[in-house]
């Protein structure tokens, strides 16, 4: 192994547009390559160092699906569930035609169409129904609330029917929480994080975590980075937990749960979060080909990869342009977060910046060829 091609791409990265990067890979349990380059806040020359707190936004969504998962092994539901039966909200559905017109659903939404992004919902955080909920709880909002608010919107499609990037993952830790009985942040805690080790992630900040935090841009469409407030959208205040873009936390940390899933399901401690066949479910595709279509339509940086329980998955290796494996998995975040896992080789690896509009669709196929050709180069 040799990294240098890697750090000189992370470098690359960071002389283009990317304020600061951090990178931590595993293999066989093992740290064997960690690098950072750039600011974590440019204004102010202070460099990345690695330990910063990032929000990683939408790779929180491979914990919600590792969550959800320990569910079905212990018997709590099955993928082929209605989702009414534990939100009976979601019974009697309408879907918005293209027309317009709200005819009723001919399909109940399942557990498996919130895993696979399937159920016909969007991530229209200002719908109607979500800023009634607001309304009717004085902005007290909590996770199965604001499912149960989604249940007031008409679907977009019948669902099962097509694919779309959406709410479903946050719906779907609102089923974590009612058929666990605890909530969702306090879950995660106590059977991914606690297990694993991962000490330092959290779905709520505070003032000292903030402190900790690199400072998060947006990129604007003239280039010119601009300070946010290090908020993240999704998150509907302080009693909500976003199962699709809720977690703050530093890449070494969280590059812990990718490692235990690149090694069936068992950390670097020894603790084991997930069967290895559940792990072999997660990353086989359960999208048909117009699913497939749809993804990627919406995604393009995900050609050649199929859609999993919560993660993206490679089928077809020509069409990814991909050196790497097939059947590893993953996904990204909206600053940058990049987690990708391969179980054929017990590797894995968490990327991200901290940058809004992060480019990543250009350079993720890159940088994912990057580290395996560093991870088959001779020293």
């Amino acid at each position: 192994m040799n990294f240098q091609y890697l750090k000189e791409y992370m470098d690359k990265l960071t002389e283009w547009k990317i304020p600061g990067n951090t990178i931590v890979i595993y293999e066989k349990n093992k740290e064997i390559f960690r690098y950072s380059s750039g600011y974590r806040d440019v204004e102010k020359k202070i460099p990345m160092q690695g330990d910063e707190l990032l929000n990683i936004y939408s790779c929180s969504k491979i914990t919600t699906a590792v969550a959800a998962l320990q569910l079905m092994e212990k018997g709590y539901f099955g993928l082929d569930d209605a989702l009414s039966k534990y939100l009976p909200e979601f019974k009697d559905m309408y879907v918005r035609t293209d027309e317009g017109i709200l005819i009723e659903a001919k399909k109940q939404i399942t557990i498996k169409d919130l895993f696979t992004m399937t159920a016909g919902f969007d991530y229209d955080c200002d719908c109607k129904a979500i800023k009634l909920a607001e309304s009717l709880t004085d902005g007290r909002m909590d996770t199965v609330k604001v499912a149960k608010a989604l249940a007031m919107q008409p679907l977009n499609f019948e669902p099962g029917s097509h694919w779309c990037y959406s709410l479903c993952h946050d719906v779907l830790a609102a089923v974590v929480e009612v058929v666990s009985g605890e909530r969702f942040s306090d879950y995660v805690q106590e059977h991914i994080f606690k297990p694993l080790g991962i000490e330092d992630a959290h779905y709520h900040t505070t003032p000292q975590i903030r402190a900790r935090m690199a400072q998060q841009y947006q990129l604007e469409e003239t280039d010119e980075l601009v300070k946010t407030d290090n908020t993240v959208s999704y998150i509907f205040g302080e009693h909500y937990d976003s199962g699709g873009a809720g977690i703050t936390v530093s890449v070494p940390e969280y590059a812990k749960l990718g490692d235990a899933l690149a090694n069936g399901g068992i950390g670097a401690n020894g603790r084991r979060i997930l069967e290895k066949q559940t792990i072999e479910l997660m990353r086989t595709n359960h999208l048909s080909a117009v699913g497939l279509e749809d993804l990627y339509r919406e995604h393009p940086q995900f050609v050649g990869y199929g859609y999993g329980l919560g993660v993206a998955t490679m089928i077809d290796k020509a069409a990814g342009k991909s050196i790497g494996s097939l059947g590893e998995f993953g996904w990204t975040g909206a600053a940058g977060g990049m987690v990708l896992v391969d179980p054929e080789r017990h590797m894995s690896y968490f990327y991200a910046s901290h940058m809004l509009n992060s480019q990543v669709w250009l350079y993720q196929g890159e940088l994912r060829n990057v580290v395996y050709s560093c991870l088959n180069a001779v020293e």
